[in-house]
Parts: C-alpha cells; sequence; structure tokens
C-alpha cells in the first residue's frame, strides 16, 4: 500500500507565518524619495516615514525631513502626485480641519476615502462568514444528535479567513494578519484531507 507523504502540522504553520510576513512586508514598503533639493553649503536631510491614520484628504503617504537649519517639516505625497511641505503645526491643524469634516461613518469605520467602504464591508463579510460557520456546524449537530462538523464548516472557515486575510493586510494589521493566515493553513489542509479520504473511498469500491 503506497504511503502519502505530507508535510507535518509545524511546518504548514511555518509556511504560513513566512507568507503572511511577506505580504504584510510588501504592503508596507514605500516607493524611495529623493531628498529635497537644499542651499550650497547645507546638510543634507534625513526622512522619516510617518504612519499617521487617518491621513489627510487627497494625502497618500506623508515623511518627517530635516530641513538642514535645525528643523523639521512633513513632507506629504499627494494622490494626484507631486508633494507638499508643512511645518509640524500646519499638518496640525489640516488634520484637525479634516476630522471636523468627516461625515460620522467615516470617524466610525476609521477610514478617509470611499474606497474604504468596500475594504470595510470585505472585513464585515467575511467576518459573517466565520460566524455562519459556527451556526452551520451548530444545526448539522442538533440534527444529527451529536457532534458532527460538516464540509461546509470548512468552506465557510476557508472563505472567512481568506477575506479577513487580505482585509488585516491593507489595514496593516500584523496580529490580524498571522491569526487568519495560520487559521487558513488549518482550513486548507482539513479539506485536503477530505478529499483524500473520499477519493480512497471511491477507489476502493471500484
Amino acid at each position: 500500500m503506497r504511503r502519502h507523504r505530507t508535510l507535518s502540522p509545524p511546518i504548514w504553520l511555518a509556511v504560513a507565518v513566512a507568507l503572511a510576513a511577506a505580504l504584510l512586508s510588501a504592503s508596507l514598503q514605500l516607493p524611495a524619495q529623493g531628498p529635497p533639493p537644499t542651499e550650497p553649503g547645507a546638510a543634507s536631510p534625513s526622512s522619516v516615514k510617518m504612519e499617521l491614520k487617518p491621513l489627510p484628504e487627497g494625502v497618500d503617504r506623508v515623511r518627517l525631513e530635516a530641513d538642514g537649519a535645525g528643523g523639521h517639516w512633513y513632507v506629504l505625497e499627494l494622490s494626484g502626485g507631486g508633494e507638499e511641505r508643512v511645518r509640524p503645526d500646519e499638518l496640525a491643524a489640516r488634520v484637525e480641519r479634516d476630522q471636523r469634516s468627516r461625515g460620522f461613518w467615516f470617524r466610525l469605520l476609521n477610514i478617509s476615502s470611499p474606497i474604504g467602504f468596500a475594504w470595510v464591508a470585505m472585513g464585515l463579510l467575511g467576518q459573517v462568514l466565520f460566524t455562519g460557520r459556527m451556526l452551520l456546524q451548530w444545526l448539522v449537530s442538533e440534527r444529527s444528535k451529536r457532534s458532527v462538523v460538516p464540509v461546509g464548516f470548512w468552506w465557510l472557515s476557508l472563505v472567512g479567513a481568506s477575506m479577513l486575510l487580505v482585509y488585516f493586510i491593507w489595514r496593516r494589521d500584523i496580529v490580524g494578519v498571522l491569526g487568519q493566515c495560520a487559521g487558513w493553513v488549518v482550513y486548507g489542509r482539513n479539506l485536503w484531507l477530505i478529499r483524500r479520504e473520499r477519493r480512497l473511498h471511491a477507489a476502493a469500491a471500484t
């Protein structure tokens, strides 16, 4: 009888963690920007990437740079291209103004653009599928009068985990990414084992 070689669970988990780290690292990569022009003799300014959430309207990324004269400014990378340099107090006033002008749903969902609604909707749908899998397992178990894990449980888990994984990558949430990626491997592994068992039963019946 042929023995099937499979990856042990620790190896699957290590692969999942490595994949999650690679995906999150790729999502955090920012394009390299050259330093702004300086006057002759001025010190070369340093640049630090900033994580500001939510971003002001029309801004994609924010960097903090030294101005070469002992001060600092924020470099705003605009959505339409180009850059705008503002002082810390100017950025603070701009963020406050945007926060006051944002609607209720933008503040509640912590988004800064209409496309954010689509991302949040995908995350909520993934969570609904996660809840649905438990309801499905409960109903099937009640009908059978014993604890049963139907195949649909694993499919709902896999699809829900995939949607939540993409959502957490968009949110740049390493905790959510690692949690969903590890679960994704477990769900996929169970579906593969179920499929292999069915193939073996079909082969034995012929």
